[in-house]
């Protein structure tokens, strides 16, 4: 008996500490944390930057910024080369590329076979040494030439070989519808005959001149014509006039 009653105050003792602890500490754990924020005070400022003094050894770094930045300098725009294709005896272009640093059309080199000219006209000389002759006209092509051949198909008249400066040759009399072609040629061969490297001779339409002269012709002839007519006129209504009165006295008695 004396044991128990022992065993009961020791419980006694122990259990009420540990009912308090654990009490509190699921309270705490419950409970929402209470935080308390920090105020941060500035006692003062100072400013490192000296606006209206220059002499500071430390520079300013906005102003070593501003003089890291460099303004870009564009370049003027590239000048093609006063390069006409269809004009004769004139300088290469890229000889006119090396002298003045300008720009040439982009063409093929030697080594490749040249692409075909283009013809312009076939013109009838209608005076001097070659009259009665045909102007062949053309324009060089985008590649590298050394020479040009004029070809007269269906006929027995001899290509024409001229330089690489040229760019118009003569041929002999053509009749109407009559092919005529330019060839390009270099090292590498010459081009092949195009759509546009060839033309058929059209008398009616390479005699521009002529027709005008024979426009001019009849205008002139027809107003001659018109004045002619009308004076006439006018010196018959005048002898008609004078042979009234005339007519009037003898029937009078």
């Amino acid at each position: 008996m004396a044991s128990l009653q022992r065993f009961l105050a020791a419980l006694l003792v122990f259990v009420p500490p540990v009912i308090h602890d654990s009490f509190f500490s699921s309270a705490a754990s419950t409970s929402p944390p209470n935080t308390r924020h920090q105020i941060e005070f500035v006692t003062g400022l100072v400013l490192d930057y000296n606006y209206g003094d220059n002499s500071d050894d430390s520079p300013n770094p906005d102003l070593e910024v501003r003089s890291s930045v460099r303004t870009p300098i564009f370049a003027e725009k590239p000048q093609y080369c006063k390069y006409d294709a269809c004009l004769e005896d004139q300088e290469p272009c890229d000889q006119l590329a090396m002298k003045f640093g300008c720009l040439c059309p982009g063409m093929s080199g030697s080594e490749i076979a040249p692409h075909p000219p283009f013809i312009k006209a076939l013109l009838p000389v209608t005076d001097g040494d070659n009259r009665g002759k045909i102007e062949v006209q053309w324009c060089a092509p985008s590649s590298e030439v050394t020479s040009y051949r004029v070809v007269v198909e269906g006929t027995n008249i001899p290509a024409l070989e001229v330089g690489k400066a040229s760019r118009k040759g003569l041929v002999g009399s053509l009749e109407v519808g009559t092919k005529v072609c330019v060839e390009a040629v270099n090292d590498a061969g010459q081009s092949t005959p195009s759509e546009f490297s060839c033309k058929r001779y059209d008398h009616t339409g390479s005699s521009g001149h002529e027709l005008l002269a024979l426009v001019i012709g009849g205008g002139i002839g027809l107003l001659l014509l018109l004045i002619v007519t009308s004076v006439i006129f006018w010196k018959f209504q005048l002898c008609r006039k004078a042979k009234r009165p005339s007519s009037n006295r003898l029937g009078n008695p």
